[in-house]
């Protein structure tokens, strides 16, 4: 029986505030880093996870991964759904740690990392990728996955089995779909906040060419500006192409709806992170001022609760779920179910470092198993750091292709852990 013989730690920073890549309201000088995680074991192959952030503080989430070493090392590897629900189940109900949240913040996100580690490792002694491996469960095994403490107000194990069924029918037949068409995707990569209008519109018609029908710009720094810069977006895209703006917590919410309604003339599709992220009711304000722009949020919130009290309150009308946020794949398929049955579609967040490359398969599985839907649906495509990868997100005519290779696609090369590992990588010597 193979092992998990040890949990290794990598504390990866890649210097994005250089150019201002990554830079918004409320983070204006991020270094996208990972605090990434190796399930090694005595048999081969190895489980690769991460938790992205930005910088200061990567150290910490590191630390807080290896805390969970005790865990998994010594135990038998996790290649069934049941091995991966225990595994979850175990690692939620660790009471000291989970005391430091509960279920949020860098002691949930580690725990994410380490599922998603798991699930990774699982899919690649499968020898099929991510999505292909949870969309094979049955409706059964998926809804052992859940943890429906807290949900069952919402959404009752009984509900989910009859969502997953309602679906199986057609799974095959979407898999085939995807794997030839691609899942809708949009590009921030013109949107950053610390860009040149120049810039912005050459990225903005460039997104065009490679075939996005939706960008997304940064806004909540200066009224003013964004005014500006939204009126150009919109001219060099023109008319049928969607603009979402993404304020990244950035106001409350008498803020959030009068600098909305000054770029309301330019046809806003969303309004992302227009507050805080745990602000339920002020959401619900907002999206009541504002109709018909909608309302997204999901980057920030840090657990499936969070995600249950906005459906329930209609406080959003697109779901932002982040595979490296919440407690990894066992919760966010909670989210997806959540957002099923209440009718609002999953657009995920990506970018980042390793995110474009997980949420793909969350989506896909979402299509194949969940919803059966890519109405409304599109995930988050930033053009960087995917040359890092093994197994990297490709975009083309505006639509992620279908990944093929085994597991998560979370593994970063070794000339890359080589190079950005912090603080005495060359890249960072380098610098310094």
């Amino acid at each position: 029986m193979a092992r998990v013989v040890a949990l290794d730690v990598h504390d990866i920073r890649f210097p994005t505030s250089r150019e201002l890549d990554g830079s918004d309201a409320m983070n204006p000088d991020p270094d996208y880093s990972a605090a990434y995680v190796v399930l090694r074991t005595d048999e081969g192959p190895d489980g690769y996870g991460l938790a992205f952030t930005i910088g200061r503080g990567n150290d910490v989430q590191a630390a807080a991964i290896r805390s969970l070493a005790h865990h998994l090392v010594g135990r038998a590897v996790p290649e069934t759904a049941a091995d991966l629900g225990a595994l979850y189940f175990e690692l939620v109900g660790d009471s000291q740690l989970r005391w430091l949240g509960p279920e949020k913040g860098v002691a949930h996100m580690a725990l994410g990392a380490v599922v998603n580690a798991a699930w990774d490792l699982a899919a690649r002694r499968a020898g099929v990728p991510l999505w292909r491996f949870l969309s094979a469960l049955t409706p059964e095994e998926v809804v052992g996955l859940v943890d429906f403490r807290y949900l069952s107000d919402a959404l009752t194990p009984a509900e989910a089995l009859e969502i997953l069924r309602a679906a199986e029918p057609g799974r095959a037949g979407r898999a085939a779909f995807v794997q030839d068409a691609g899942y809708p995707a949009y590009t921030t990569s013109p949107g950053w906040l610390g860009y040149s209008d120049d810039k912005l519109a050459a990225l903005s018609r460039q997104a065009v060419a490679d075939g996005f029908d939706m960008i997304k710009l940064k806004v909540g720094g200066d009224l003013d500006d964004d005014v500006r810069r939204m009126k150009l977006a919109r001219e060099v895209v023109g008319p049928r192409v969607r603009i979402a703006v993404d304020a990244n917590q950035r106001w409350d919410v008498g803020t959030a709806v009068r600098w909305m309604r000054e770029l309301a003339p330019f046809d806003p599709y969303w309004i992302e992170e227009p507050t805080s992220p745990d602000d339920v009711l002020a959401h619900r304000a907002i999206a009541a001022a504002l109709g018909p722009i909608k309302v997204a949020t999901g980057e920030h919130v840090p657990n499936r609760v969070i995600f249950k009290q906005l459906l329930q309150a209609r406080a959003v009308d697109v779901v932002q779920l982040d595979a490296c946020r919440v407690g990894g794949v066992n919760e966010n398929v909670a989210i997806l179910l959540l957002a099923h049955k209440f009718g609002v579609p999953v657009c995920p967040h990506a970018g980042g470092v390793g995110l474009c490359e997980l949420v793909r398969h969350l989506s896909l599985f979402d299509y194949v198993a969940v919803s059966g839907s890519l109405e409304d649906r599109v995930v988050e495509w930033v053009d960087h750091l995917h040359e890092h990868f093994t197994d990297p997100a490709v975009v083309r005519r505006g639509r992620y292709l279908a990944p093929t290779e085994p597991g998560f696609s979370a593994r970063l090369k070794d000339d890359t852990l080589a190079a950005y590992r912090y603080p005495d990588g060359p890249v960072w010597t380098a610098a310094s």
